[in-house]
């Protein structure tokens, strides 16, 4: 009887419903699309990171775990040392440019014979780089801009000439050689990082001790593959896990705004219908019962419509833009739900309490 009453309420007032359910899709959308574009970007970050093949990486002093942002400040005489340690067997030098032509994208000028000694590069098209204006795109950024051997690309207010496309998943998706990247960048003789390929995998945290014990080593970044893999989280990188949050907050106040407004309107609205439940003995707990299970009638209809646009966007956004990953991980779909329940129910809360303690009399007499 009460689940009766509930859907005609709900189908009374289409309009204010479907806005109901429109805000809760809304809130829940958000939250997918923002926080599945930050943890897709990261965790494509993290796998082609550990693509390189490389057991250990040393960074400059005091700089981010995200790598691609931290300049050029090591010298490239660093690796000469390096390659000399007992257990190292590959010492590659990666000088790294963040480059806004056309979209937000990472550099690597590298050298390519110890760059491919770590793990060689899988070519599709063409092969390695002929000329210091050569440039060896990945098979994610040829397929997005149409890219063929020999065209051009134009980076750095310089031409270069696509030499190779490789498969993706080697760090970065466009590949300059290491000595025009630093030339460009105004860094000659500068590294951003080092990876390093020890004898043996299993000697990593062997030659992360030995570099630590070169002089003035001590204050680099020097860590395992293992271990900065680890580090590429949302509670590691600056400011991304308060970004996260900040989308939270703001989706879950639209969510409490429009149906606190929604079911407040409904409640002065039904004045006389809740009189007449009041005087035939309907207990405040049955009022409040009413009210808040139609709230949740209505968040559960925005969070299915919400997870399936988020669903749908996501899938549109890969399929046009390749280079763009949203991850909408099941941890973050069933989050986005409590979010989005616990969201309405509290808007809906002081709505209901006040339609709890109408009197009866007063209600029967509203017109």
């Amino acid at each position: 009887m009460m689940n009766k009453m509930i859907v005609s309420n709900l189908t009374h007032r289409p309009l204010r419903s479907a806005i109901s359910i429109v805000a809760v899709a809304l809130e829940v959308t958000l939250i997918l699309l923002i926080v599945g574009f930050s943890l897709g970007q990261l965790n494509s970050t993290r796998d082609r990171q550990a693509g390189i093949g490389a057991d250990v990486i040393v960074l400059p002093p005091g700089s981010s775990n995200l790598v691609g942002v931290t300049g050029a400040p090591m010298p490239v005489k660093i690796g000469d040392i390096i390659a000399k340690l007992p257990h190292v067997a590959v010492v590659s030098p990666i000088l790294m440019q963040i480059s806004t032509a056309g979209s937000l994208q990472t550099l690597y000028g590298i050298d390519l014979p110890s760059f491919e000694a770590m793990r060689p590069f899988v070519y599709i098209k063409g092969g390695a780089f002929q000329g210091p204006n050569d440039i060896i795109v990945d098979d994610v950024y040829a397929g997005t801009h149409h890219s063929q051997i020999g065209d051009n690309v134009d980076l750095l207010n310089h031409t270069f000439r696509i030499s190779g496309v490789v498969a993706h998943g080697k760090g970065a998706r466009l590949f300059l050689p290491l000595s025009t990247l630093q030339e460009l960048n105004g860094a000659p003789g500068r590294t951003s990082a080092f990876y390093i390929k020890a004898d043996n995998a299993a000697n990593a945290e062997v030659v992360v001790g030995e570099i630590k014990n070169v002089p003035n080593m001590q204050t680099y970044g020097v860590h395992s593959m293992r271990e900065y893999l680890s580090t590429l989280t949302p509670d590691n990188i600056p400011m991304l896990s308060t970004f996260i949050n900040v989308v939270i907050g703001i989706s879950l106040t639209i969510g409490v705004i429009v149906i606190f407004q929604a079911m407040y309107t409904a409640v002065m609205e039904r004045t006389r219908e809740i009189g007449i439940l009041k005087s035939l003995g309907a207990s405040k707990f049955y009022i409040v019962n009413v009210i808040l299970r139609e709230t949740a009638l209505l968040a559960i209809g925005g969070i299915i419509v919400g997870i399936a646009i988020s669903l749908v966007a996501s899938s549109s956004i890969h399929h046009r833009i390749p280079t763009l990953p949203v991850e909408i991980s099941t941890q973050w779909v069933i989050r986005a739900t409590v979010i989005a329940l616990i969201g309405s129910l509290a808007g809906a809360l002081y709505p209901a309490f006040k339609a709890a303690q109408k009197d009866p009399i007063d209600a029967l007499a509203y017109e």
